[in-house]
């Protein structure tokens, strides 16, 4: 069975389980998706994992603007074959939260690429939403190296910054949610610096948990950042995430 033969039998599996009030109720921080079943993630991952692992195939899915197609491709890929010069292509097609958390819990944090695609993708360059996949893959990583503390808390302090300088320069009109662009999301808003934030907790409380040594590193690191919103937000759950 070629690709397109496949793609339309996931299709009819995927119809069968539309529900359009969830789709119309999705809210995303980045580009919304060409067509939406409103499928859940549980029945999603449920149809995914039933095809053999196909990573030619999961790259073909990934190009199709539907979401189901999309976020299945992260599950039938095969995490073995993600290496870092060949990243580029997922890494172009992570353009909503939705796609950058499941890419995470479904591909990145089983790579064994992933320690060299974490160094890539938290660099301050990056797109926010890569950085954002970067922190919640980490989240997941069984061996993750403190030596990572520092860059994902910095991405916290540099985003908290961008969404303060924004909100100064548009005379303090308060956050919204970002535009949608065609390609890239570098979102400078408070709810980019948030997502961040998210992904920084979600990183630091389990590396925190890990033993007394680790949870020390994360609380001395924490407390170099600043009191804008998302960093007081990174303050506010570790404090109870990793209490002493």
């Amino acid at each position: 069975m070629n690709h397109t033969s496949r793609m339309t039998a996931l299709l009819g599996e995927i119809r069968r389980e539309r529900n359009g009030a969830v789709a119309d109720s999705m809210r995303l921080v980045g580009r919304p998706y060409g067509l939406n079943y409103g499928v859940s993630l549980p029945t999603l991952r449920r149809l995914a994992r039933a095809e053999t692992p196909d990573h030619d195939f999961a790259e073909f899915l990934f190009r199709q603007d539907v979401r189901e197609l999309r976020l299945a491709a992260f599950h039938i890929a095969e995490p073995d074959r993600l290496a870092p010069d060949d990243s580029a292509f997922w890494a172009a097609g992570i353009d909503n939260n939705e796609l950058a958390e499941e890419a995470a819990f479904a591909l990145l944090s089983r790579a064994g690429a992933f320690p060299a695609l974490f160094g890539r993708w938290i660099a301050p360059s990056q797109p926010l939403l890569l950085r954002y996949a970067a922190l919640m893959a980490a989240a997941r990583w069984p061996q993750t190296p403190v030596e990572w503390i520092a860059p994902a808390l910095d991405a916290v302090h540099r985003a908290a910054v961008a969404a303060a300088d924004e909100e100064t320069a548009s005379g303090g009109s308060g956050p919204s949610a970002p535009a949608a662009p065609d390609a890239e999301v570098r979102s400078l808003s408070r709810v980019g610096a948030h997502l961040l934030a998210q992904g920084a907790v979600a990183f630091c409380a389990a590396i925190g948990a890990r033993n007394e040594e680790t949870r020390q590193a994360v609380l001395r690191a924490a407390g170099s950042l600043g009191s804008l919103p998302a960093e007081d937000f990174v303050h506010e759950e570790l404090a109870w995430r990793l209490p002493h």
